[in-house]
């Protein structure tokens, strides 16, 4: 399935993933951002996200998706940089097709398995509540609430509010479509066999089991990747950090790929 993505700037590319109540719009201010920082910066949709509608029937495997798509738009070599989903999707793609993946950059990663924490049990049952009552506007509220920050501009909480209605609309339309085998299998394992340099972040502002799953990832990567092994935190920001402070995300971004190995030709 190839998935819709938006593009800008030439150079080594660098692909965007969204978090789960999002979708490639989220990445808007940081196209320019990133082309102007001498990358290709690529934003893609990931099934059941945005325009990526999964046709009835099929399993979803966005990171076979992710990499089908780069195969398409000749992005044979590539850094991943995912937010909360798209952490998750980037890990998948990158255990899937190791040889391809030159860095990772992961904020607000939690792995499935982690008990939650009683805030985000709340966040969820929030959620679960409005849809359950009918009432898609407290669904969204609860959705802003939960994953910006208490310090959020009110254009982030709109931008916010448009991409997780989308996103809810959708769900409630179409269903979860069933899941293909997750790739990571049992997760430590593979995470430590990854060889690629990373860097593993969250917002200052996150709730709690994103710093563990963070902190749980970056022992995990830093047995096998360069330079992982510390969780960057990202200042003035809730769990869609990159959504919040995109010029500062895409300052860290940038400069961890600059500080990567010339590309292989």
């Amino acid at each position: 399935m190839l998935l819709p993505s938006e593009e800008a700037g030439r150079g080594r590319p660098v692909v965007l993933l969204h978090a789960r109540p999002t979708d490639r719009t989220m990445w808007n201010a940081h196209l320019p951002l990133l082309a102007d920082g001498g990358v290709r910066a690529i934003a893609l949709d990931l099934p059941g996200h945005g325009d990526a509608l999964v046709p009835e029937g099929r399993e979803a495997a966005p990171w076979s998706d992710v990499l089908d798509t780069l195969d398409h738009l000749g992005a044979d070599r590539f850094v991943l940089a995912g937010n909360s989903l798209g952490a998750l999707v980037a890990l998948q793609a990158a255990v899937t097709a190791p040889e391809r993946v030159e860095g990772l950059v992961l904020v607000g990663y939690r792995p499935h398995d982690q008990p939650a924490s009683p805030r985000l049990r709340a966040a969820w049952d929030a959620e679960r509540a409005a849809l359950a009552a009918g009432d898609l506007d407290a669904a969204v509220t609860a959705g802003v609430e939960a994953w910006t920050s208490p310090g959020a501009t009110g254009e982030v909480r709109a931008h916010a509010a448009r991409m997780l209605r989308r996103q809810l609309t959708g769900r409630l339309a179409h269903g979860e479509p069933p899941q293909a085998a997750d790739p990571l299998g049992d997760g430590a394992a593979a995470l430590r066999a990854l060889r690629a340099p990373a860097l593993v972040g969250v917002g200052e502002h996150d709730m709690p089991d994103f710093f563990e799953g963070g902190e749980g990832l970056a022992r995990h990567l830093g047995a096998g990747a360069l330079g992982a092994g510390a969780l960057t935190i990202l200042p003035d920001a809730g769990h869609l950090a990159p959504l919040e402070q995109p010029a500062g995300f895409c300052a860290l971004l940038l400069d961890f790929v600059r500080g990567l190995p010339l590309p292989q030709r």
